[in-house]
């Protein structure tokens, strides 16, 4: 594995983890060469999973655009990065289970599992994602989500 630092081949394996679904291998390495520590995942390579839009469309599940929205919806919020990749793991497990045999889901089945954990996880950023989410029009509607939280 080409260590994204400094280039070289050479490195060795720390920690390897499997999900809780059994599809992936997460391995810890490190460079042999500078010490760099980094992630890499190792997949069985199937028929992709299909995100059915809120229009029709279909587009291959992508872990990186559920990242940037809750990255965003984390931005200043004390929330470790080791959290936000266990939160992004769950959800990639979650969907995972739910498509089966298909090898579809809703984009609304992940909107609301990413929501369900952001709640989970911190409230702000969670008011944060559901504005955007929901696509809120006016003050009243983040009250109405705030309030939810209160309870």
């Amino acid at each position: 594995m080409r260590c994204p630092h400094c280039h070289e081949l050479e490195d060795r394996v720390i920690e390897s983890r499997q999900n809780a679904s059994g599809t992936s291998i997460r391995r810890r390495r490190e460079c042999l060469a500078c010490g760099y520590r980094f992630t890499s995942y190792e997949r069985i390579e199937e028929k992709p999973l299909m995100v059915i839009k809120r229009d029709g469309r279909r587009e291959p599940f992508s872990i990186d655009k559920i990242e940037q929205g809750i990255q965003r919806s984390l931005q200043k919020r004390p929330v470790s990065q080791k959290e936000i990749e266990e939160l992004l793991h769950a959800i990639e497990d979650e969907a995972a289970l739910v498509s089966k045999n298909s090898r579809e889901i809703r984009a609304e089945e992940i909107g609301e599992m990413v929501l369900k954990k952001l709640y989970e996880l911190d409230g702000v950023a969670y008011v944060r994602f559901a504005s955007v989410y929901r696509m809120f029009d006016n003050v009243g509607e983040f009250l109405n989500e705030i309030e939810k939280l209160t309870r």
